[in-house]
């Protein structure tokens, strides 16, 4: 085996034209993703000027976060605990003006409006916090630190019954439970903050993100658009045990934007009768799904698959066109292991070119676009080498797909046809809103262009309504999950491969 491995390097490395080719994709990677890089920028108005756009919010775990709502809060030093009754949620929905200059606004609360009890590091947006609400259509959750998230009891104020919540602190460790009575409580779950300082704020909130509707454009794709909502959340018999003595309520409209005059933007509100709260809250707390991710840096990466499609199947076609097929096949008594060497070069090849063109081409790009003022959603250093040695092993194995394909059909043009509309062609249609969402999936779950979602750098969050589709680059299934269904037509292509080499033989 070591002797054919020596034997496929030698005549790969030994024809221009393969190697010609691999150089050839990792620089259209390279060039098509500093070329998407500097070829954008990114601007917002400030009444009559330009401006840079702010960058995004980051949570206490790094994460870019979406940290704006209506606190209502004390200060509290040390342990102690909060307890709340959400009796109920009301809200409105902006909709599309059916009259023109006559705002559409409808009563409803869109299914992740959320109301309730929280203790927060500070009221500075993106500080570390846990809380326990009611949602409106997703039962009584415990949420903290943007991405983390556990279900409560399944029913809501929207079932007609009041919720009672409540949130203890101890240290670094908050505890959040719930009641339908006020006197026999189940625990929810248990936050650790690390870190968190004595003095913290605790109070009640609501926010409300925007109704995401999708869509359908003529030619069967879709796209999203959110439009405006709030909420306003009645909460009494609102009780706090550990505050300073004496220790004044203070509203926060947290994350708020600010426009040119000076006013805030959908503001928030409260009204206060004793201990009971009437709190209107807009926006989110949760992770931010809408900005760039760093796998658009790799746009080069589809034609760069073309071309590692084409040297991969020449390099086993063009020995059955020159007849230098049987000569191979002589030095080896067992004829399926030159396939497997021819795989294993040419896969090992791609994977050596294709890492050398992620590495270099992710963080000079997203460097590149950040110079530009646009941000990119920052991910583990784990991830980021997903990515990068994910995209290379997907060639990598396209590549051995190719050769398998070659080697079964014999003919370079049927070889690199097939592979194209098996690899190339399901990932173009499922992306670009040309079918209908469920469509995109299916085609990216049951073909070799699963093997894109290795890529996928942001996972879906069930917290968090967005469009979760394959055009906004969410894949049906999870990195490895998608990579695996890749690799597994690969194996089945060459083992086909393999048994018709050693059956014609014999």
């Amino acid at each position: 085996m070591t002797r054919l491995l020596r034997a496929e390097w030698t005549k790969l490395r030994t024809v221009r034209g393969w190697v010609a080719g691999l150089v050839a994709s990792s620089l259209l990677i390279v060039g098509l993703g500093l070329l998407f890089a500097t070829g954008s920028n990114s601007s917002c108005s400030q009444g009559p000027i330009e401006v840079p756009c702010p960058w995004p919010t980051l949570g206490p775990n790094g994460v870019a976060v979406d940290d704006r709502f209506y606190f209502v809060s004390q200060e509290l030093n040390g342990n102690g605990f909060i307890t709340a009754r959400v009796t109920s949620m009301s809200g409105q929905i902006r909709l599309p003006d059916e009259t023109p200059g006559v705002r559409n606004v409808v009563s409803g609360v869109v299914p992740w409006a959320k109301a309730g009890v929280m203790v927060k590091e500070s009221a500075e947006p993106g500080a570390a916090y846990a809380a326990v609400m009611v949602t409106g259509a997703h039962g009584v959750r415990m949420q903290h630190d943007f991405t983390e998230d556990v279900a409560g009891g399944p029913e809501g104020v929207s079932a007609g019954a009041p919720r009672w919540l409540r949130l203890t602190r101890a240290a670094d460790t908050i505890i959040g439970e719930e009641s339908r009575d006020g006197r026999t409580w189940i625990r929810i779950g248990t936050a650790r903050l690390e870190g968190l300082p004595a003095k913290v704020r605790i109070g009640v909130f609501a926010a409300s993100p925007g109704d995401v509707r999708v869509t359908r454009n003529p030619l069967g794709g879709s796209a999203a658009a959110s439009r405006f909502a709030e909420v306003t959340a009645i909460m009494d018999q609102v009780g706090v045990r550990g505050a300073a003595p004496g220790g004044t309520w203070r509203g926060d409209d947290i994350g708020a934007d600010v426009n040119p005059d000076g006013n805030v933007h959908h503001p928030g509100t409260h009204i206060r009768h004793g201990g009971t709260f009437a709190v209107t809250g807009t926006g989110d707390i949760a992770p931010n799904t809408h900005e760039g991710t760093i796998e658009r840096t790799l746009t080069g990466t589809l034609v760069a698959l073309i071309v590692v499609i084409v040297v991969a199947v020449l390099f086993v076609t063009a020995e059955y066109r020159r007849g230098l097929i049987r000569t191979t096949l002589l030095a080896s008594p067992r004829r399926g292991r030159v396939l497997v060497a021819k795989a294993s070069v040419v896969g090992a090849a791609t994977f050596v070119a294709g890492l050398a063109a992620t590495a270099v081409t992710l963080p000079v790009a997203r460097g590149i676009l950040r110079g530009n003022g646009i941000f990119t959603l920052p991910v583990s250093t784990l991830t980021e080498v997903r990515v990068i040695a994910g995209v290379a092993a997907l060639l990598a194995v396209a590549a051995i797909l190719a050769l398998a394909l070659g080697a079964l059909f014999r003919r370079s043009s049927m070889a690199v046809i097939v592979a194209i509309l098996a690899l190339v062609v399901p990932y173009v249609l499922a992306t670009a809103s040309i079918l209908p969402d469920e469509a995109s999936r299916w085609l990216l779950r049951l073909t070799p262009a699963a093997g894109f979602a290795i890529q996928q750098s942001i996972p879906e969050y069930a917290q968090v309504i967005s469009h979760y589709a394959p055009a906004s680059g969410y894949y049906p299934l999870p990195p490895w999950g998608g990579f695996a269904v890749l690799c597994a037509y690969a194996a089945l292509a060459l083992g086909l491969a393999v048994h018709r080499l050693n059956r014609r033989d014999a």
